[in-house]
């Protein structure tokens, strides 16, 4: 495997653990694709919560 698809697959298991609401894996936590993975994956679940919680409040309002 290249250093090009390595830093995917690593930037991509970050992103996986970020979703899922996984702390960093220490062994990885050096690797800098994985921690932007990491990042990214978290502030995606963030962002889906947000919107979620806007919906619900303001369906709320609606009814």
């Amino acid at each position: 495997m290249d250093s090009a698809d390595s830093a995917l697959v690593a930037y991509e298991d970050g992103r996986a653990d970020g979703l899922a609401g996984r702390r960093k894996d220490e062994a990885r936590a050096e690797d800098p694709d994985y921690m932007v993975g990491l990042v990214d994956g978290q502030v995606s679940a963030f962002e889906e919560n947000l919107l979620a919680a806007i919906r619900r409040a303001l369906d709320g309002k609606n009814n």
